[in-house]
């Protein structure tokens, strides 16, 4: 049975045609990938069906009494409030129903008629198999178990959520929407906080759901490990794929295959008809032919052209520094008002490429940041080469104005280019045309990163440090992304998640442990 129903979708955004007249169906207890390019639409899709955003045409049909929950990245919550309390919050109708039988029992007290009390006593009797049955007086350990999955223990239950960072704000969001158990889950990138640990707890705990679940990914592995239905957004079209990611690239590589076929095809038969008809029609023994073939092209429904789809083409210059001392770390305390970790020892050569491995809110960043010189180290000692020329992608983006556009921020960077030539550079980026004037905060969040690596691109180094440069990035500018770090001469400082991308680039694992 169908829980969503889409008709005739169409919504622009920004000028940009997103959807038109596409359909959908998804039914009940089905697991669902949302795949497409950066800016291809599929943070708007989510924000329509989850009722956020309206939609500029068609319908958007819900089972009545569905109950929905969407993790949204972006949503402000309650920073005033502890980590527990906001967890507690997923079950606040449980608790106003405890207190309600609480406050019957309390009442009892005053009641002599027999009668009246036993009926009182059953309906809180009630209350509270209801309670027992959806699991009440366990609450906080289920609480725990999820927040322990998820990594959320490590910020400690009474830590208030203002001292969180983003990423922890973005965990603490899934594990309460995987408490409330919604009967269906809208899931908007739910792994680009989560560590290697925490994405195969979440892998177990999505292929337990017997609800439906609609989750947005670039993780292609995770997508694998817990999909079972791909919807493709791409060009104004929402199709639909039964199997995993790699089923889904197959069919969508031979669909494609075969549609600029048949577009190939039919465009030489329209240059045939036309060749014809210009022969033809100035003839009076062959005019009739002529017009009859006219009538013919004229009723063809004509394949659109295939799209050609613009990759990136990231590329990072470097100047090989060959030393065996390109970073040397001894016994070196990071932190902020007290070390988070023990002595870091580290040591690596102008060539080496590290992956910095650990679980989330460990100190992987913390530990970047450090060697950056962006925080001061708490004890120990650090060297750096002294011709150390270091690339840094920050995770969390700061553009200092969220208004400027991509132009502004790398002529702000660059001033002695002229916009042709900064145009250029973002092209290479796979920021073109209107996504160079737009603002920086209405662009999508691969593309803020595709500014950023721009960025990165025009600069020589020697050394690159990346934290979580994957976040939010497609599968193509992923490997794109890939190809260059791999063909990178220099050293690279990696912090990732995504096991299979940071096996690729890199030739070392640093594990960064309590």
């Amino acid at each position: 049975m169908a829980i969503l129903e889409i008709k005739n979708l169409s919504h622009t955004f920004d000028g940009k045609p997103l959807f038109a007249g596409a359909d959908l169906a998804i039914n009940n207890g089905e697991h669902v990938g949302i795949v497409g390019l950066n800016g291809a639409g599929k943070t708007t899709f989510i924000n329509i069906i989850s009722g956020k955003l309206p939609q500029d045409g068609g319908e958007v049909k819900w089972q009545n009494g569905i109950r929905r929950g969407y993790l949204d990245q972006h949503a402000d919550i309650d920073r005033s409030k502890t980590v527990m309390e906001y967890l507690r919050a997923a079950f606040d109708r449980l608790y106003a129903e405890n207190a309600r039988m609480e406050q019957m029992y309390a009442d009892m007290a005053d009641i002599s008629d027999p009668d009246e009390l036993d009926r009182r006593i059953n309906k809180a009797n009630k209350i509270l198999e209801r309670l027992t049955d959806e699991g009440f007086f366990e609450l906080d350990s289920m609480i725990k178990k999820v927040a322990g999955g998820l990594g959320i223990a490590a910020f400690g239950y009474d830590t208030v959520i203002e001292t969180l960072s983003g990423g922890q704000r973005a965990k603490l969001m899934l594990a309460r929407l995987l408490l409330e158990k919604p009967e269906i889950m809208l899931l908007d990138e739910p792994t680009n906080f989560l560590d290697i640990e925490h994405i195969a707890w979440l892998t177990e705990y999505l292929n337990s759901v017997k609800g439906t679940f609609l989750v947005i990914s670039h993780d292609t592995e995770f997508l694998d490990k817990v999909t079972k239905f791909i919807v493709s957004i791409e060009n104004g079209t929402i199709k639909k794929y039964g199997g995993n990611y790699t089923t889904y690239r197959a069919q969508a590589e031979q669909n494609a295959k075969q549609y600029e076929e048949s577009y190939r095809r039919q465009q030489e038969e329209i240059k045939r008809m036309e060749e014809y008809i210009a022969r033809n029609k100035a003839r009076a023994a062959t005019a009739g032919m002529a017009n009859s073939r006219k009538k013919m092209l004229d009723r063809m429904e004509k394949l659109d052209k295939p799209k050609v789809v613009y990759d990136a083409e990231f590329s990072f210059p470097c100047e090989v520094l060959h030393t065996r001392d390109m970073l040397i770390a001894e016994n070196l305390l990071i932190g902020y008002s007290k070390p988070l970790l023990p002595p870091i020892n580290l040591h690596i050569n102008g060539e080496t490429k590290l992956w910095i491995r650990g679980t989330n809110g460990i100190g992987k960043t913390t530990l970047i940041k450090t060697l950056m010189g962006i925080l001061p180290a708490k004890g120990g000692s650090y060297r750096l080469h002294p011709f150390f020329r270091a690339g840094y992608i920050e995770q969390d983006f700061d553009f200092g104005s969220r208004s400027t556009n991509a132009l502004g921020y790398l002529s702000d960077i660059y001033p002695r280019l002229q916009p042709k030539q900064l145009r250029e550079k973002l092209s290479k980026a796979g920021i073109k045309n209107e996504l160079c004037t737009k603002p920086l905060g209405d662009l999508s969040g691969g593309e803020q990163v595709r500014v950023k690596l721009c960025v990165l691109m025009q600069k020589t180094t020697n050394i690159l440090l990346l934290d979580e440069p994957t976040n939010h990035l497609d599968v193509r500018a992923k490997e794109s992304l890939k190809k260059a770090l791999c063909e990178y001469k220099g050293a690279i400082l990696l912090v990732s998640h995504e096991r299979d991308f940071a096996e690729s680039v890199c030739n070392e694992i640093f594990d960064v442990k309590q």
